[in-house]
């Protein structure tokens, strides 16, 4: 398998380089040159194996480069500090599927990909006897996940820009009271989107780029994504098992767009008539449903929410869904693309409005009905929703019909233990782990929303 840009201004790549890519050169992202169409006997092989013998079938479709026999220590390596031998269980709560997604170190989904991304840099850079600086903005959970996959690792320092207090203080305490010498926490005084808008100008300077080995864990790796469809096989053959239905709904909460595209792609693999269509559930914070819903694609002010890594307007894959939607255009793409760089909005008419139906539902989801959901779902099945599950929960209940439905459960309620105690009217018990993070020294510095700011601390301090 070789990989290309979404604006098709590079040669492809194997997969060995994409890990290290990040951000094409031309600006696009990396995707591979095919998706595979999985037959049914594939299908059915594929729905007996254990989780990480299922990720080592899938990521076989995608990795040429590496021997199965090293991509199966990796996995095991991953995931064998997740608290659940399962990886990703699947429950029955009520009348829907909840997928818990949150059993690694920093209960967070975004483990299940970066525990893999850390051993898989670190093994290919010793490998080479080469080094990488890492450069990734976080609305939360991202950079808790991309530093404990990276603290200690060898050849790598890690850099990765938050927006001061406007995430949790339990997902702030996950990152800032990690010490080790090679990782670097940057509090911006900014939104999400400053620090992503940061961390993409850096990654178009190329010769800086370039001189500093820069890459990224962003969900626009593409390693990333890939390590996240798994978890959407795994589901969708846990559910099959259980009920009557080969065809299934996935309800993901959703800011950056990552997260869903990687169901996106799994059901492209698996085929539209097993995965039906994809909700899509944003917080107030709603560019991605007017997407959907009206075809406009326009910027607005970032609102702070209790939802805080959903508290996002520019999505960066979103680019890798307009790649597909327009078959694989890649001029198509980068003009789309450039245009929404200068005016900062899209607009889609009713032909395409249509089209995207057909991949997605969505509902944007107010404070006060996530709030309520919390709530009202624990009144009824005793289970205890964080508020971004819960934005997928109500999302999902509102399309809720004939389907079997699979709602992600991307965080722990302990990461946001004001909010849930708030919802639920008494104080959430918090693991020990996360008990332990308050009494912790904390590491980190405190930068302007500027570039050449950000750009400077990196220089002084890359390895």
């Amino acid at each position: 398998m070789k990989y290309v840009s979404t604006r098709g201004g590079i040669s492809p790549l194997n997969f060995r380089d994409t890990v290290f890519e990040g951000l094409a050169e031309d600006g696009g992202l990396i995707v591979p040159e095919r998706v595979p169409k999985l037959s049914e006997k594939e299908i059915q092989d594929l729905s007996k194996l254990s989780y990480q013998e299922l990720a080592l079938r899938i990521f076989k479709y995608f990795v040429g480069d590496i021997s199965q026999n090293e991509l199966k220590k990796i996995i095991k390596d991953a995931y064998k500090n997740f608290r659940k031998d399962e990886i990703a269980p699947v429950l029955k709560v009520g009348e829907i599927y909840i997928l818990e997604l949150f059993h690694g170190p920093t209960f967070a989904f975004k483990d299940i990909a970066l525990q893999f991304l850390g051993i898989l840099f670190e093994k290919l850079l010793l490998e080479n006897n080469k080094k990488i600086n890492i450069l990734g903005a976080t609305s939360g959970d991202t950079g808790s996940a991309a530093i404990y996959g990276m603290k200690g690792k060898k050849n790598i320092a890690i850099f990765i820009l938050h927006p001061y207090k406007k995430i949790s203080e339990v997902q702030a305490l996950m990152m800032t009271t990690v010490i080790e010498p090679n990782v670097y926490n940057l509090a911006i005084k900014g939104t999400f989107d400053d620090c992503q808008g940061i961390m993409k100008n850096i990654f178009m300077d190329l010769d800086l780029k370039k001189s500093l080995h820069l890459t990224t864990v962003n969900s626009i790796n593409w390693a990333r994504i890939m390590a996240q469809m798994v978890y959407y096989f795994w589901a969708y053959f846990r559910v099959c098992e259980r009920e009557n239905s080969y065809k299934i709904r996935f309800s993901v909460p959703t800011g950056n767009f990552g997260d869903i595209f990687a169901g996106y792609l799994a059901r492209k693999m698996l085929g539209e008539d097993r995965i039906e269509r994809l909700i899509l559930a944003t917080n107030e914070n709603d560019i991605l449903c007017r997407f959907i819903n009206y075809g406009d694609y326009s910027v607005k002010e970032v609102k702070p929410t209790i939802s805080p890594s959903m508290d996002i307007q520019v999505a960066s894959n979103f680019e890798r869904y307009i790649y597909y939607f327009y078959k694989e255009n890649s001029q198509k793409t980068k003009n789309t693309m450039e245009k929404f760089a200068k005016e900062k909005f899209l607009k889609f008419d009713e032909d395409e409005i249509k089209r995207i139906k057909a991949d997605f539902l969505s509902a944007s989801i107010s404070e006060e009905d996530t709030l309520r959901t919390i709530k009202e779902f624990y009144k009824k099945t005793g289970y205890i929703l964080d508020p971004h599950t819960a934005v997928g929960v109500k999302a999902g209940l509102e399309f809720k019909e004939e389907f079997p439905l699979i709602c992600l459960a991307t965080a722990h309620p302990a990461k946001f233990p004001e909010t849930v105690s708030k919802a639920l009217g008494f104080p959430i018990k918090l693991p020990e782990e996360i008990k332990k993070l308050y009494k912790l020294p904390q590491k980190f510095e405190i930068l302007p929303p500027e570039i050449e700011a950000v750009k400077k601390f990196i220089r002084e301090k890359a390895i």
